[in-house]
């Protein structure tokens, strides 16, 4: 086995009972093993502490941002604060986040795309969610107004446009950032860090079960960040050595 790395700061004991663990929870499948043989113990453990704080009660919609700059910076913002899913409608630009700006949370957030915006909030609504717009209008709450109980989507628009009047009537209200300068407007970027601090602090001592992803969430997640995280020399003999998980997870045979 010498595409694997020995050194590990987890004694045998503890990289036993880590194993044993994340089988007995079902985190881990058996069919799994030889992924997960080939990763350090101890990167597996940080993995399962992320999962343990990931979550899809509260999400984020961007349309038509088209700056891979900024796509790349909120992408950042919801891995911070262990937002899992990104859901896209695409503008002029194709969503090519820069990975240097994103620090690879492109390989730890589920990136959705979308047709239509209107494609996007009707799915969205259709799972439970409310979608709230960032827009100046009266009838806008203020970002620490937001009831965070309720599974939230936070819609983002263009950097020039903002949020398109086909947006605005489909979603369920709309928010602000409260400020208090001259200026009334924020770089999405920045918008989208205070808006993913403020709503999952407040929603993670809100929400008493629901927050935290679901079972088979985190089984597939932890799956796809352990192919994700394999060198390419051992991407190449697991998919030698395990070439029907490696099919059944990327949909390649090769």
């Amino acid at each position: 086995m010498g595409w694997r790395q020995t050194t590990s700061a987890l004694s045998k004991e503890e990289q036993a009972a880590l194993l044993e663990e994340l089988l007995q929870s079902g985190l881990l499948l058996e069919e799994d093993r030889l992924l997960y043989s080939m990763l350090m113990p101890d990167r597996v453990k940080r993995m399962q502490e992320v999962l343990d704080l990931r979550t899809n009660h509260i999400t984020i919609l961007t349309e038509g941002v088209d700056d891979p700059h900024n796509q790349s910076a909120v992408l950042r913002s919801a891995d911070a604060f262990g937002v899992q899913t990104l859901h896209v409608v695409e503008g002029r630009a194709k969503f090519k986040p820069n990975s240097i700006i994103a620090k690879s949370a492109d390989r730890w957030v589920d990136v959705v795309e979308h047709r239509s915006i209107e494609d996007a909030i009707d799915r969205l609504k259709a799972d439970g969610y409310q979608v709230l717009a960032t827009a100046l209008s009266e009838e806008a709450v203020p970002l620490e107004g937001i009831d965070v109980s309720k599974p939230t989507v936070l819609l983002f628009g263009n950097e020039h446009h903002g949020v398109s009047e086909t947006a605005l009537a489909k979603a369920d209200g709309n928010y602000v950032i409260p400020m208090q300068g001259y200026v009334q407007s924020l770089n999405i970027s920045v918008a989208a860090a205070i808006s993913l601090y403020d709503v999952t602090t407040r929603a993670r001592h809100v929400v008493t079960d629901g927050y935290g992803l679901r079972a088979e969430e985190k089984q597939r997640i932890l799956k796809n960040w352990m192919v994700k995280s394999l060198p390419k020399r051992s991407l190449g003999v697991y998919k030698q050595k395990g070439l029907t998980a490696f099919a059944r997870e990327t949909g390649k045979t090769e």
